[in-house]
């Protein structure tokens, strides 16, 4: 039960509620560094944030969809399949279109994995977070 009146979906929206000080203090640092003008800071950002797993970092790894490095987006693809949030899907799709056929591979695993994270069988399970 939430107590502040917000209801269930609140602690959905942000992924952090219930979380220390210190991890939300870490995850906006990694989000942050998505920014950094060091390509190699932003696609590091982009491989912590898959491994963290946390749904609140969805809307600016899809952010980082567009960056200009392949290296930073192919790592914001990958981090969207491990985080499994559905809001990834439209844009990774959009994003299927214009990229390589390397990079169109990993689109469609980033894809598949979050239907079978949306199914309850893939590695995030989203009653589990």
């Amino acid at each position: 039960m939430d107590s502040s009146g917000q209801g269930e979906g609140a602690a959905e929206d942000t992924g952090t509620t219930g979380r220390s000080p210190e991890y939300r203090e870490r995850l906006t640092h990694f989000i942050a560094l998505l920014q950094d003008d060091d390509v190699s800071s932003r696609w590091k950002a982009a491989e912590t944030l898959g491994r963290i797993g946390d749904p609140a970092a969805t809307e600016d790894l899809i952010d980082a969809l567009w960056d200009e490095d392949p290296r930073v987006r192919t790592k914001a693809v990958w981090a969207l399949g491990r985080i499994g949030d559905d809001r990834a899907i439209p844009p990774l799709r959009r994003l299927y279109r214009m990229e390589s056929e390397e990079a169109r591979e990993d689109i469609s695993e980033a894809i598949a994995a979050i239907g079978r994270s949306r199914a309850g069988t893939g590695p995030y399970d989203p009653s589990g977070r």
